[in-house]
């Protein structure tokens, strides 16, 4: 779709031409179906200001999936569609993707060209390779301009799953005074107002062509339990970002169960052990952690349906070539498993005295209160102690709560890889490198399995369960789908007529 450059005086006008709608709508007086769509995000107001860094917070993402376009993008459904590149071949068995830009003008209204995106697009990549070293972008090699609407991204082997990191927020293009849309943003106090950009045409009757109200999105980024009361009291249709943190607000606050919509997501909901030491550096007392914990305990203390654990670091097989691997004591009782769990850490306390408590990092909210509570619980059957200590300081077990960012086994494994500074396995990290360097698929499949059983064995990541991802969403809204990418592109949203 063609695009026109949007001066900051015509982004001026349909901001006041909204503005009606708007004041109600910040004032809670109104619902009618041709107002803008108000939107609360779970986080800070710094997600929204500083996005890139503030990933994967929820509201870093929706403001960067809102203004900054990548080359392509995820809907609700999880498929890739067309975002800043209109469309995309594949060409030399899967080593050359070759996109060609759609029309698409900067924030101050200059044109956007190919040399441009290759040039940040690469950036990001050798940014990204850092913290994902073994993931679908490992083996790209250049990213070019062809024409000044054509660029290739080549890669030295051939990756399935490039076009779904490209989908990620992460992979935004965006210059220093913003992205590409499909909205342009607006600060309103507290609020953000996203007016579209997608919706303009070349010519002068656009330049003065009215936007509908309901087309506008006003969104904040606030704590849950406001965002949870806004939308009781009818002064926002949507709340996106909720986890399990924030989830048990949800009761007290009296929130109809038609209200609440649950993400089917996989990816990542555990410990990461962080700590080092002599009693992290035991491996028999990491084990001892990971299986002292009674995980069934866990659904049935949660307002949500759906939810189910898991004891696998990879929760189904994707590429692994063979099923998850399970640990060695999956099959045991829970008594079975604390009394070898009380055994190791006893011969722990025998050699070096009583262990120190183990400092745990979680977020805030009643959620991650009763997590504490339960891993409290269940550690000191065995002999350990425990405290709770913000995310931002220092942690012996830090809480990894991400949705996986594309369908491969390297997601999982990289995420609690060496790279990202958790208790690994040297071996296992050799074999993913290895894995990043083979040539045949086989070859690739076998040495990424390895590394898997590896990771299990070591008992560096304490799986719960997949991340748990809700949302509020109000029967005057259209368009919201369950997402398993935990994505719900606000272009794709409007009000009922009725």
């Amino acid at each position: 779709m063609s695009t026109v450059p949007v001066p900051r005086r015509r982004f001026d006008r349909l901001a006041l031409a909204a503005l009606p709608g708007l004041l109600a709508m910040l004032g809670g007086c109104s619902s009618e179906s041709n107002d803008p769509v108000v939107v609360s995000v779970v986080g800070e107001r710094d997600d929204f200001a500083k996005p890139l860094q503030h990933l994967p917070d929820p509201g870093a993402k929706l403001i960067l999936e809102a203004t900054a376009q990548g080359l392509v993008a995820f809907d609700a459904r999880g498929d890739i569609l067309p975002a800043l590149a209109q469309r995309w071949i594949v060409e030399d068995d899967g080593r050359s993707y070759i996109f060609r830009l759609r029309r698409a003008f900067w924030a101050n209204g200059a044109r956007v060209t190919a040399p441009d995106v290759a040039r940040m697009l690469m950036a990001r990549i050798e940014s990204l390779r850092r913290f994902d070293p073994d993931g679908p972008l490992d083996a790209v090699q250049a990213v070019v301009p062809m024409t000044g609407e054509v660029i290739e991204i080549r890669l030295a082997a051939a990756r399935p799953h490039v076009l779904q990191m490209l989908a990620q927020p992460q992979m935004a293009i965006i210059s220093r005074d913003g992205g590409t849309g499909p909205y342009r943003r607006k600060i309103w106090g507290k609020a953000v107002i996203l007016t579209p950009v997608d919706r303009l045409s070349d010519g002068d009757e656009a330049e003065d062509a009215p936007i509908p109200a309901w087309q506008t999105r006003v969104v904040r980024a606030e704590r849950a339990a406001l965002a949870i009361v806004r939308f009781r009291e009818r002064q926002a249709a949507l709340v996106l970002g909720g986890r399990l943190a924030d989830l048990l607000l949800l009761v007290p606050a009296g929130i109809d169960r038609d209200a609440v919509r649950a993400d089917p997501v996989q990816g990542l909901l555990g410990l990461a052990v962080t700590g080092r030491g002599r009693l992290l550096d035991d491996g028999g007392v990491r084990a001892a952690i990971n299986m002292a914990i009674d995980r069934s305990q866990i659904p049935a203390q949660l307002p949500i349906g759906g939810w189910a654990t898991s004891e696998r670091i990879v929760p189904v097989q994707l590429d692994l070539g063979r099923p998850p691997t399970e640990p060695d004591w999956a099959t045991l009782s829970m008594d079975d498993r604390r009394n070898q769990a009380s055994a190791a850490v006893a011969i722990w306390r025998d050699e070096h005295g009583d262990p120190p408590p183990l400092r745990i990092a979680l977020p805030q909210g009643p959620g991650a209160t009763l997590l504490f509570g339960l891993l409290r619980r269940d550690l000191a059957a065995i002999g350990l102690t425990v405290r709770r200590v913000p995310l931002t300081g220092d942690a012996d077990l830090r809480l990894i709560d991400e949705v996986a960012a594309y369908d491969s086994a390297l997601w999982y494994l990289g995420r609690v890889g060496c790279a990202r500074k958790i208790h690994c396995s040297n071996e296992a990290d050799a074999q993913l490198q290895a894995a990043s360097l083979a040539s045949a698929p086989a070859e690739r499949a076998a040495r990424i399995a390895e590394a898997e059983a590896l990771m299990v064995a070591h008992n560096g990541y304490i799986p719960l369960g997949a991340p748990i991802r809700w949302s509020l969403v109000s029967k005057r809204l259209n368009g919201f789908l369950p997402s398993p990418r935990a994505r719900h592109p606000l272009n794709h949203l409007f009000r009922r007529t009725n």
